[in-house]
């Protein structure tokens, strides 16, 4: 790896303004024919990134090998590399949060300073809000690579047939199911438990994240991520009543609110029984792509050979009067100050496109974050339901909770899971989340 020159000149504030004016990119300083990537991908989803970098540098002759290192700690391993000068060509960062500090320290270049990068061809078919995650008033440092959902109900198709039950696409059908359920007398309509150790109510946060982007879209929604929406605003409070609404009306989750408080997130078992409202049985199970990995052996199984019989996933509908938000996380890529070159320009363009997944897809949870990605490279009637949620929504919301400051955060599953237990009413845990800003 080297580094390219910086890109310094005379007069650099009027150059600027003159790009601006024109939309033309300054020459990109040449490459060395090496771009080196660091990222926090697992084995098998680095493995195939890796396969795709390949196939793209063979496509055409004149572009450069690309070589991509998965850290085990991205989030602190990255910081020791910075620290000792070792810094990648471009970093994907897990979460926009550790990417935008390193552009406030100067490490990390705005998009728009890249010699030779097309940002608007970038931006141009993501699924609107992924460009403003990591950005600020001085511009974009960084757009997503890959992506995972978290606006997902998972379900059981034999049980819903046994019933009679049909998949809701509304919000009224989704209330008319809940209350079918319940008259009928055959079970829950959910499981929602938010047990999770030391990160007990990270469940509840994320149902408020996905109700306050529905109803108020991407920019109350990050305004509210920064503090500047209170969490006793109208806004944050109307998603708090429609959660309490689905959760916490008798009879629509087994034991109600205290049950919830103690019952294991993972605990996926009462989707799949049969005995009715005695066993505990449910119907529903909001949460993301990543439950799977805590259905019973044998649901895996079905999974794994595309059998849907037990378990398969629709997306959450929009609540009445609001627009279908979806609520995830991703990869996001940067490119580290003193490595911008033609090189550079170009597997940026590449990495950014919806040309990547193509083995990403069909070998790991891979989710592309752009409206336009070919949906028949998905490998399975349920990872295509997913990728289609992606595309198909009206904007995209980083877990919230995850971008809020550390203290903020901690407060909101402490207090979320009081009120949700019923120890305290929300007016008192918006107070005491709030008061940590």
């Amino acid at each position: 790896m080297k580094k390219a020159t910086r890109f310094f000149v005379a007069g650099a504030t009027a150059v600027a303004a003159g790009l601006a004016l024109t939309g033309c990119a300054p020459a990109a300083p040449e490459g060395d024919g090496e771009v080196v990537i660091y990222g926090g991908y697992g084995e098998a989803q680095a493995a195939a990134f890796q396969e795709e970098l390949d196939a793209w540098t063979a496509a055409e002759e004149g572009r450069p090998t690309v070589v991509f290192t998965s850290l085990a700690s991205f989030d602190t391993d990255i910081k020791v590399k910075i620290e000792a000068g070792e810094e990648p060509d471009i970093g994907i960062y897990p979460q926009p949060g550790g990417l935008m500090a390193q552009a406030d320290a100067g490490t990390i270049l705005a998009l728009d300073q890249v010699p030779g990068f097309d940002l608007e061809a970038a931006r141009a078919t993501l699924v609107p809000g992924w460009d403003s995650l990591a950005a600020n008033e001085d511009g974009i440092y960084g757009l997503p690579v890959s992506a995972n959902v978290k606006t997902l109900v998972f379900y059981n198709p034999s049980a819903f047939a046994e019933h009679g039950y049909s998949v809701p696409t509304t919000d009224a059908e989704m209330t008319a199911l809940i209350e079918q359920i319940k008259a009928d007398g055959s079970g829950y309509p959910f499981c929602a438990g938010i047990e999770s150790g030391g990160a007990t109510g990270w469940a509840f946060t994320d149902w408020v994240e996905q109700y306050v982007l529905d109803y108020n879209g991407i920019d109350v929604y990050n305004q509210w991520i920064a503090g500047d929406v209170t969490f006793d605003s109208p806004e944050v409070t109307k998603a708090v009543d429609k959660v309490s609404e689905l959760l916490l009306t008798d009879g629509n989750v087994n034991g109600g609110g205290q049950s919830m408080a103690t019952d294991g997130f993972g605990n996926t078992a009462p989707l799949f029984e049969t005995g009715g409202k005695a066993a505990g049985q449910c119907f529903m199970i909001r949460q993301g792509s990543f439950i799977t990995d805590f259905f019973p052996d044998a649901i895996k199984a079905e999974l794994a050979a595309n059998d849907y019989t037990h378990a398969d996933v629709f997306a959450l509908p929009a609540p009445e009067g609001g627009e279908a938000g979806v609520l995830g996380g991703g990869d996001l890529a940067a490119v580290f100050d003193g490595h911008a070159d033609a090189d550079v320009a170009q597997v940026l363009q590449f990495i950014y496109s919806d040309k990547v997944g193509t083995v990403m897809a069909q070998r790991s949870s891979f989710v592309s974050p752009h409206s336009t990605f070919d949906s028949s490279l998905y490998p399975n009637a349920l990872t295509k339901k997913v990728g289609e949620t992606m595309a198909n929504a009206a904007f995209f919301g980083f877990d919230g909770s995850d971008r809020m400051p550390t203290e903020v955060n901690a407060e909101f599953w402490v207090a979320g899971t009081e009120y949700i237990a019923g120890a305290i009413d929300w007016a008192t845990a918006a107070s005491r989340i709030q008061a940590k800003y």
